[in-house]
């Protein structure tokens, strides 16, 4: 999976973890353990990034910038990296209903920006947005591959 198609799970996970634990629904532990890992080992190279992903969604952020300045970091550091590609494959075993939303409010929010982004930027999160429909499909006992 490319770089940047993983930031935007990995992204997604954390906050769908967050919007489900806010309303009090019961969030498997390891989702919990690799969102909160993922965030602190992102805290240590781009503290900025986490305080608006810690705000999103109550308060709007910039998500292409968290998404560039996230995959960015990770390219630096194979710590974050490797959280982040872990963090990334949990929805696949795990159940997150808003999933496919948040990673849809993510490719909305980008489509509306003013920011110009790399080419591939929106195909790559129609790949995480596709990747999580898919499983979301498999969850429910059928199979469909891209």
């Amino acid at each position: 999976m490319e770089p940047l198609t993983t930031a935007a799970i990995a992204l997604a996970t954390v906050i769908a973890t967050k919007a489900l634990e806010k309303t009090g629904e019961n969030v498997g532990d390891a989702l919990w353990n690799k969102s909160s890992q993922f965030l602190a080992f992102l805290r240590e190279y781009s503290p900025n990034t986490v305080v608006a992903i810690e705000k999103a969604p109550e308060q709007p952020i910039d998500y292409g910038e968290v998404l560039l300045e996230i995959e960015s970091t990770a390219q630096a550091n194979s710590k974050i990296a490797q959280s982040m590609q872990e963090l990334a494959v949990l929805p696949e075993k795990n159940s997150l209903p808003n999933f496919s939303e948040v990673l849809k409010e993510i490719e909305e929010t980008v489509k509306k920006s003013e920011h110009s982004y790399p080419d591939n930027f929106i195909q790559n999160i129609q790949k995480a947005i596709n990747v999580a429909q898919n499983q979301t499909i498999d969850q429910r006992g059928a199979t469909f591959n891209i």
